[in-house]
């Protein structure tokens, strides 16, 4: 069952973040740091969190990585010129996720698990699909962010 559940779990990593290379290919530079609503992000932004969100609740608390997260500058941080770098370490928190995925034991999934941000959370097993679920979530506003900066081109 561990394979089972390690293998989708890797399919879906993989895929949202296939995704969000072949969405952010879409976009200029500029338009990558471009915040289209007072109330929303940018879909750099948003990249930048998804990257925090993984390198910490599993690279630093399962993997061992000594990432250390600093959730406020995902928001406010603007690398224009940078959008490759970002994509890159999104591609590498990824990376880093399926390979922590894929050493899982049996007795792993519900080895206790406990972070800040995730009181709920008691388990591996919760975090990697709590974080898959983040992840989705931020896909779809990705997903719009591309439809209303490219519109009319």
């Amino acid at each position: 069952m561990s394979n089972t559940i390690a293998a989708g779990f890797i399919y879906y990593y993989q895929d949202f973040g296939s995704r969000v290379r072949s969405l952010a290919e879409q976009l200029t530079e500029e338009q990558f740091w471009v915040k289209p609503y007072p109330y929303g992000n940018s879909f750099g932004n948003l990249a930048l969190h998804l990257t925090g969100n993984l390198s910490y609740y599993i690279g630093a608390r399962i993997a061992q990585t000594g990432y250390i997260r600093e959730r406020e500058l995902e928001f406010t941080e603007s690398h224009v010129g940078q959008k490759e770098q970002v994509l890159r370490k999104l591609d590498q928190a990824v990376v880093m996720v399926i390979d922590t995925l894929r050493n899982q034991a049996d007795d792993d999934w519900h080895q206790e698990y406990s972070a800040e941000g995730v009181d709920d959370v008691k388990d591996r097993f919760s975090i990697y699909l709590r974080c898959a679920v983040h992840f989705h979530h931020h896909l779809g506003q990705m997903i719009y962010l591309v439809k209303e900066l490219t519109k009319g081109h």
